[in-house]
């Protein structure tokens, strides 16, 4: 009989390292390094905008060419403003009440997903006003191309060997640095699956299939469910975070900020099929904001 007595993974031995690559130093200035993470978000973003210039060429789109063009500011902004807010509010406020320039320094990291899907949401929501557009209809694109940036976000916490999950209890497993010697669970990678992989599976295959892109909030709705409970059941794979640990509630932060999220998603998502859908557009409204 074959016995497996070796299987965990020793991350140590895997060729990865948390920067693409390092250049310098020149003169006074330090080396320039750019870190996986950073090029994650630098690519969900161009991805994300040619993805949304080939969404918004199909009739009755909430917003023109042009318009996205200028929503992509908003939507940056968004996402780094909330993922950083995020993570200052609900994971680390005394740190930054002691030192709140420190705030600042995001290439230090500490980004909030939670943080980052709100910050969106109101990029939205101010786009939408400030251009005369849906900006339900708005965060309905977004949302479908949103997957990408959680998955590639999640691919780089597993190359930092950061974020990792809880020990398996077995022999199988990632033996991450800085972690102790139990084999871990690599719930970064499980978070890829289901909020990388899955969800923009799901969202895809809704846009691009039917037509929940004119029943306003739907997407948003399916959006903020899906992720909800794929988030929530993979906190119970995932190391809580040390500053924080467990809440009193017995779920952790992520669980907990969850909930809130796919409430909202479920009432969108509601409200969304109580309604009838916009009328078909005809071929030529690509031009025509709905």
């Amino acid at each position: 009989m074959l016995h497996l007595t070796h299987i965990a993974v020793d991350f140590a031995t895997l060729p990865l390292r948390p920067e693409v690559f390092t250049i310098g130093p020149f003169g006074g200035w330090g080396p320039f390094s750019l870190r996986w993470y950073s090029l994650s978000y630098i690519a969900a973003i161009v991805i994300g905008w040619w993805l949304l210039a080939k969404m918004i060429k199909l009739p009755g789109s909430p917003m023109t060419s042009e318009q996205l063009d200028s929503f992509i500011t908003w939507a940056t902004l968004g996402v780094i403003i909330g993922g950083r807010l995020g993570y200052v509010l609900f994971y680390n406020l005394p740190q930054y009440v002691a030192q709140p320039l420190n705030i600042l320094r995001v290439w230090d990291g500490g980004m909030s997903s939670h943080g980052g899907i709100a910050g969106v949401i109101l990029g939205c929501i101010g786009f939408g006003l400030a251009n005369r557009v849906n900006g339900l209809r708005v965060l309905d694109y977004v949302a479908t191309v949103s997957p990408i940036g959680l998955g590639l976000g999640r691919l780089a916490n597993f190359v930092n060997g950061e974020l990792w999950g809880r020990p398996t209890g077995t022999d199988w497993g990632v033996i991450f640095p800085g972690a102790g010697p139990e084999p871990r669970y690599p719930s970064q990678l499980f978070e890829f699956a289901l909020e990388g992989v899955l969800l923009f599976s799901i969202m895809a295959m809704l846009f691009w299939g039917t037509r929940a892109r004119l029943r306003p909030g739907l997407l948003a709705g399916v959006f903020g469910v899906a992720y909800g409970v794929s988030r929530f059941i993979v906190e119970f794979f995932r190391e809580p975070d040390v500053q924080i640990g467990f809440l009193s509630t017995g779920l952790t932060m992520g669980q907990t900020l969850t909930i809130p999220m796919t409430i909202i998603g479920a009432i969108l998502l509601a409200r969304a099929l109580a309604r009838p859908p916009l009328p078909a557009p005809v071929p030529d409204a690509d031009q025509k904001p709905a």
